[in-house]
């Protein structure tokens, strides 16, 4: 129903119009009693064998909404009853912020991809940890996905950083680090080893006069060489940081079967979906293959159950779904979920 009628409708208006209803029918549908209930007898899968325990914390099952959609922390609730374990939110900034200029968000369904230059739009870290301040539990894990303001000087990008870090440290329960956002002016400086080491080194700082322990994970790009992926490792090793995500979008646009013009057209910003997935499960493999105990989520080019067993089969422990979701639907997750089920079966 979702591919043949629901998507279509959807898929007539803009990615951020579309972003902006669900938002608001989320709000407003689950605001009527037993519509929680009804949406998770439907989606969500429930069984000790889907367990994880990734840095120290435990997910009820591998699966996770990844950062970008619920950047404000708004409809986190909501979203858990889909059978996600974990949702990110964010990226979110010290100051709010408007992002890039319309329009920023665009389709490629012939791909199944989309091609955003968002920039980090949200209302700040503070309406984020405020709406977070409270929340119950209830086996969801919230991971805070932290940025820079897009007027922060490079120079200046540790402040950011920390503060974001700060505020919402007692109200997430993981961090992730992004550094490697295609869509902020400068901000793929920051990838390089002496920033990233620099920056990492001060959030763990932070965090050892902490009274709870909380992971952070570097979210790191496709786009990264092997030598700048054993960079990485380094500084896994040297900042003593819980793990890393791979990956963060592309700025590649090699191999698409959307018009060549067309892409043109929409011009700059990060690419998601189908074709990251070879490259995303490269990395997570490289990684793997010489870090075996680096605790890795995946995320990019998830677009069906294969390719969440790929990633996982790879070496990632837990993996994060959006642009799949989008392209898939609600019943995504639980695919995923089942087919965990029935390869746990068959070992």
């Amino acid at each position: 129903m979702y591919k043949s009628f629901i998507r279509p409708i959807l898929f007539l208006l803009s990615p951020e119009n579309v972003h902006h209803l669900i938002v608001i029918l989320l709000k407003i549908g689950f605001r009527i009693p037993g519509i929680a209930y009804i949406v998770r007898k439907c989606y969500a899968v429930n069984n000790p064998a889907l367990n994880r325990v990734f840095c120290g914390l435990k997910y009820k099952n591998p699966v996770g909404f990844a950062a970008g959609f619920d950047k404000n922390a708004e409809v986190y609730r909501e979203f858990s009853n889909f059978g996600f374990s974990f949702i990110e939110i964010g990226t979110v900034t010290p100051k709010p912020q408007p992002g890039n200029k319309k329009p920023r968000s665009f389709r490629l369904p012939k791909d199944k991809a989309l091609i955003n230059r968002m920039g980090f739009n949200n209302q700040g870290v503070d309406a984020a940890a405020k709406r977070l301040k409270g929340r119950k539990k209830q086996n969801l894990i919230i991971g805070g996905n932290i940025g820079k303001n897009t007027h922060t000087p490079n120079s200046d990008a540790l402040h950011d950083y920390v503060y974001g870090f700060s505020q919402l440290y007692d109200h997430v329960d993981y961090f992730v680090v992004n550094l490697s956002c295609p869509n902020i002016k400068d901000l793929k400086e920051l990838q390089d080893k002496e920033n990233t080491t620099e920056i990492l080194n001060n959030l763990v700082a932070i965090r050892s006069e902490k009274g709870a322990y909380k992971p952070i994970l570097l979210k790191i790009s496709p786009d990264l060489k092997d030598d700048q992926l054993d960079d990485v490792l380094e500084i896994y090793r040297t900042t003593k940081i819980d793990g890393v995500v791979a990956t963060n979008t592309t700025v590649s646009r090699k191999g698409l079967i959307t018009d060549q013009n067309n892409v043109e057209e929409i011009g700059n910003g990060g690419l998601s979906g189908a074709p990251l997935s070879q490259r995303s499960t490269a990395i997570i493999k490289y990684l793997h293959n010489r870090e075996k105990d680096l605790p890795i989520m995946a995320v990019g080019g998830i677009m069906t159950v294969e390719d969440a067993l790929e990633k996982m089969e790879a070496g990632a422990e837990l993996i994060q779904v959006y642009t799949g979701f989008i392209y898939e639907g609600p019943g995504f997750v639980k695919r995923i979920n089942k087919a965990l089920l029935e390869k746990s079966k068959s070992k």
